[in-house]
């Protein structure tokens, strides 16, 4: 298939272009401001040719990744860059409840309009499937495990932002006959995520740099922690799956894990490690946050035939060990 992958830079983006490219006989195109990842981010998961909009005219052959750089709110370009593809996978958002307190407007614009931008380009395109990543943040403030029906309250604006983008993908299929499916990711984590500030990662950053890890309020607020492995086999299958257009899913790991149980666990694999020096501090609780967060992946396993393979402290093993040795980039 012909993928056009937006963010495709970021952390989620290059682990799926790393699993396509192992695949084979995928063309993919990439559509990154590079305002998070970089070029050295896609190059250390493949060769790649950036184009400019003359280059657009053609889509990716068979084993190629172009990049092109530009902006999602460019309704232009959106147009463009899609021709050709057979599916969209919109990745690229403003990402994280404390950016969309301290900023809504840009939140709304960027996530609201740029999701708009290329369902539109989709639709045009004659795109076969367009993957959209959601949020439980959509879902607020309720009593877990966050289910697809349940209503959605959201608490921040950046849930807010990314119920609208499961409401334009929910009208596109019923309008427009665009196959969307909307993905809820739990917390993905893994490696390759040094660019993101989700608390693995940024614990994993702090605690290398013997600095001072801080667990928002008293830590018993819960999350679903998700590894980035079994997040790109989710976005695989509601590529190709059929009968799955117009769906939302949720994509966690059907396991509540508090904030204290994931830093003792963090810090006993960063221990194992080798990495010291580092200390552990509570502070005040982030406005917008939710209390509780868990996801039921039934609807995922039933429908997709998803369900995810990584236990936690699986996952934060082979994660600090890549963030400690990373692998030599040839």
């Amino acid at each position: 298939m012909r993928w056009l992958i937006t963010g495709g830079c970021g952390f989620i983006g290059t682990s799926l272009i790393r699993k396509l490219r192992e695949e084979g006989g995928h063309g993919i195109r990439v559509l990154d401001n590079l305002s998070v990842g970089t070029r050295d981010d896609l190059a250390s998961t493949c060769e790649f040719t950036e184009i400019g909009t003359d280059g657009l005219r053609d889509g990716p052959d068979d084993g190629e990744c172009q990049l092109v750089v530009g902006d999602i709110l460019d309704a232009s370009l959106a147009m463009q860059a899609a021709r050709g593809m057979d599916v969209v996978v919109h990745l690229a958002a403003n990402t994280g409840v404390g950016p969309s307190v301290e900023d809504p407007r840009q939140d709304c614009v960027t996530n609201v309009l740029g999701t708009f931008n290329y369902l539109e380009a989709a639709r045009h395109a004659g795109v076969r499937r367009f993957v959209f990543a959601s949020s439980g943040a959509p879902v607020g403030e309720c009593n877990p495990p966050i289910h697809e029906e349940m209503p959605a309250h959201p608490v921040s604006p950046y849930g807010a932002s990314k119920l609208a983008g499961e409401g334009y993908c929910s009208a596109y299929f019923r309008s427009f006959g665009l196959a969307t499916v909307c993905l809820r990711f739990g917390n993905v984590y893994g490696p390759g995520s040094g660019h993101k500030f989700s608390v693995v990662a940024k614990f994993i950053k702090q605690a290398m740099n013997g600095e001072t890890l801080e667990v928002y309020g008293d830590g018993t607020q819960t999350r679903d922690f998700i590894y980035i492995d079994d997040l790109v086999q989710a976005i695989r299958l509601a590529a190709h799956k059929q009968g799955v257009g117009g769906e939302v899913f949720q994509i966690a790991t059907n396991r509540e894990t508090t904030i204290n149980e994931l830093t003792e666990a963090l810090v006993d694999e960063l221990h194992q490690a080798g990495v010291e020096g580092f200390s552990l501090v509570n502070v005040g609780e982030r406005t917008g946050d939710v209390k509780r967060n868990f996801s039921d992946t039934s609807k995922a396993r039933r429908k997709l035939g998803w369900e995810c393979k990584y236990a936690l402290h699986a996952g934060l093993k082979e994660t600090v060990a890549r963030f400690v040795s990373p692998p030599a980039v040839d």
